[in-house]
């Protein structure tokens, strides 16, 4: 009995710890985009990208600065080589030569080197690109947050716009399954054509396949924007916004007379991050022209002998030192250095005129998204108006019906058209959703800076 009691107390610490690693999260638009900023998986890269950056920035910088290396090296002379001497230098007949071994068996040396760049044109130069890497990777990060910001909205009004599909649907499906059952009843009676019900399960076989198709839609939009989110797609996830209130919190007629500062763009700064990269380019092939000046200071010790005794006190060890300048001074290239400066030159004349096309594209991007966005406000405020003409319409035509003034025929178009408009009607809520968030990426607003 213990036993089972301390079987039944670990299942029920179990299953809560189980039950609250799956709570749900719960999210509003605002919400979701700021979480995904922060644990989208393409945004953490490029925040790594950043810190690579940064230690790019250090690792050029390093370059500049006081360099120590070591050596320590031991040879031990398994055959040492062997010298021919004239043999009439030791006493010995002219014309023969005398085998001679020089040094000892064994040596040891440790060495010391300090270098220190004094002058080099492609430091500077490198320096500059260092810093212009990293505010290059900084824009990238931003346009990420922004492509982020852009997608998880997307993704957010797709859930939202496919569960209420799903309602609507589940509410025809409804509604129609009342209206088959009614009409067999009446047919059956001999009140009704087997037409009239025929038509009726046509439309109802339409709006089940499509009530299926959408519910697998919902599922998948979930997931989707779960992926955006940076978490597992498994996850249950609560949405607060109604749609209604989203799209109404979406339309902003002043954002079609906002101005756009073209600095502000991030697609500009990145283009002009290029250009920036290409001027740099052509400095560091004119830096070439220039000569490099070096300095250098060694210390080092040896000892030698015909035994390993280099630990021992009595080894005597020999004291070295030295220090320089190395100047390197380019003379003549063949007209290699003028041609790659040459090439530079024109790779900076292409960015510069990507540059201006990139200006003209975000202008023209610009002025496409306002039109997007005023008609997106238009086609929901009248997709609003034909929901309600069709209801009524439907409505109508289903009294008609009843009383036997309308065909089956003529209640099946309306309900047709009720069902296109419902789904028009959803569907231009989320472009005014999705045209507002690409005009507000055209315009950097709100701006999204590096977290």
């Amino acid at each position: 009995m213990i036993k089972k009691g301390v079987v039944l107390i670990f299942v029920f610490i179990s299953s809560y710890g189980y039950a609250q690693q799956k709570e749900a999260r719960s999210f509003n638009l605002e919400e979701a985009i700021s979480f995904a900023i922060d644990s989208n998986y393409t945004a953490i890269n490029a925040r790594r990208d950043i810190a690579i950056a940064i230690k790019q920035k250090w690792e050029t910088t390093a370059a500049g600065l006081p360099q120590i290396n070591g050596t320590i090296s031991y040879n031990n002379n398994l055959k040492q080589p062997v010298t021919l001497l004239p043999a009439e230098i030791t006493g010995g007949p002219t014309g023969t030569f005398t085998p001679v071994t020089f040094g000892t068996k064994q040596n040891g040396s440790a060495v010391a080197t300090l270098d220190q760049l004094i002058f080099d044109g492609s430091y500077l130069v490198g320096l500059k690109a260092a810093k212009t890497f990293l505010k290059y990777s900084e824009n990238l990060l931003e346009k990420t947050n922004l492509e982020i910001r852009k997608g998880v909205i997307n993704a957010y009004g797709s859930v939202i716009l496919s569960k209420e599909l799903v309602l609507i649907f589940e509410k025809n499906k409804v509604n129609l399954e009342k209206n088959l059952f009614e009409t067999r009843k009446i047919f059956e009676n001999g009140l009704a054509e087997e037409e009239s019900v025929e038509q009726l399960e046509i439309t109802l076989l339409q709006i089940d396949t499509q009530l299926n198709n959408v519910r697998r839609t919902y599922s998948i939009a979930k997931q989707m924007f779960n992926v955006s989110l940076g978490i597992d797609v498994s996850e249950v996830v609560v949405f607060e916004d109604s749609f209604d209130e989203l799209t109404t919190q979406n339309i902003r007629l002043d954002l079609l007379d906002k101005a756009l500062n073209i600095e502000e763009n991030i697609d500009y700064k990145i283009a002009l991050n290029y250009t920036q990269q290409r001027d740099l380019e052509m400095q560091l092939e004119k830096s070439k022209f220039l000569p490099s000046l070096n300095a250098f200071a060694n210390y080092g010790t040896a000892a030698n002998s015909n035994t390993f005794s280099f630990f021992n006190e009595e080894q005597i060890w020999y004291q070295s030192s030295i220090i320089g300048l190395s100047l390197k001074v380019p003379v003549y290239s063949s007209g290699m250095r003028r041609a790659k400066t040459q090439k530079a030159e024109i790779a900076l004349e292409k960015a510069e005129t990507d540059l201006e096309l990139a200006i003209q594209n975000i202008m023209l991007e610009l002025n496409t998204s306002k039109s997007n966005y005023q008609f997106a406000i238009d086609k929901y405020q009248n997709a609003k108006k034909n929901i309600a003409l069709a209801e009524r319409i439907e409505n109508k035509n289903q009294t008609k019906f009843i009383e036997g003034l309308a065909s089956s025929f003529d209640l099946r178009q309306a309900q047709t058209q009720l069902y296109t408009f419902q789904q028009e009607y959803f569907q231009s809520m989320l472009d005014v959703i999705n045209a507002k968030s690409n005009l507000e990426t055209v315009l950097n607003t709100p701006q999204l800076t590096n977290n």
